[in-house]
């Protein structure tokens, strides 16, 4: 699942993980599952409070585990599960650093042609799920201006034929039913 902040990734990654067969992994909702007081918490709070992204390593390291830990207590099957990924890589340098561990076969990009669209979302899950990397609108533009700048870039490092662009402007059900339609085709 690739797109900026707000376009659907979560929303849609979670339910395309509910599906048998597919494992969603969101490395933000990793992030945030951190207890504050920890050391890799408080770098996480220290960025995103920023609207900046946590730096390569730790995002790296933390994901591994992640996929292990999810690995070993049977919610992933690497040989027989499609992993989902949302929110990883963010950058070029993170995609150089899994491109010996990923298999990529698709990138759904979700964009939204009305930038309004992704701040009214950002600003409403902010609410609904005490998100505070998406309370503030200074923040908010600052994630929107990191991911043109840093994220966006690995389109390209992937290759057109992978990306599958998708529309989110659509009610969310509509917008599932578009992804799954990519699935389809990619499977």
């Amino acid at each position: 699942m690739f797109g900026a902040p707000g376009s659907g990734k979560g929303t849609h990654g979670r339910a395309l993980g509910a599906i048998p067969g597919f494992f969603h992994c969101a490395c933000g909702d990793v992030f945030r599952g951190l207890r504050p007081e920890s050391e890799l918490g408080q770098v996480f709070i220290e960025h995103t409070s920023r609207g900046q992204l946590v730096p390569d390593a730790p995002t790296i390291e933390l994901w591994r585990k992640i996929i292990d830990a999810s690995t070993q207590l049977g919610r992933f099957h690497p040989d027989t599960d499609t992993l989902v990924l949302d929110g990883i890589p963010r950058n070029l340098h993170q995609a150089e650093m899994l491109r010996d561990t990923l298999d990529v076969v698709a990138i759904l990009y979700l964009t939204s042609k009305k930038k309004e669209n992704l701040i009214n979302r950002m600003q409403r899950r902010a609410l609904k799920d005490n998100r505070l990397d998406d309370a503030n609108l200074d923040v908010i533009r600052e994630r929107l201006k990191v991911y043109e700048k840093e994220t966006k870039p690995v389109l390209n490092f992937y290759g057109k034929k992978l990306v599958h662009k998708i529309n989110t402007d659509d009610r969310p059900a509509e917008t599932f039913l578009k992804i799954l339609k990519q699935v389809v085709k990619v499977k």
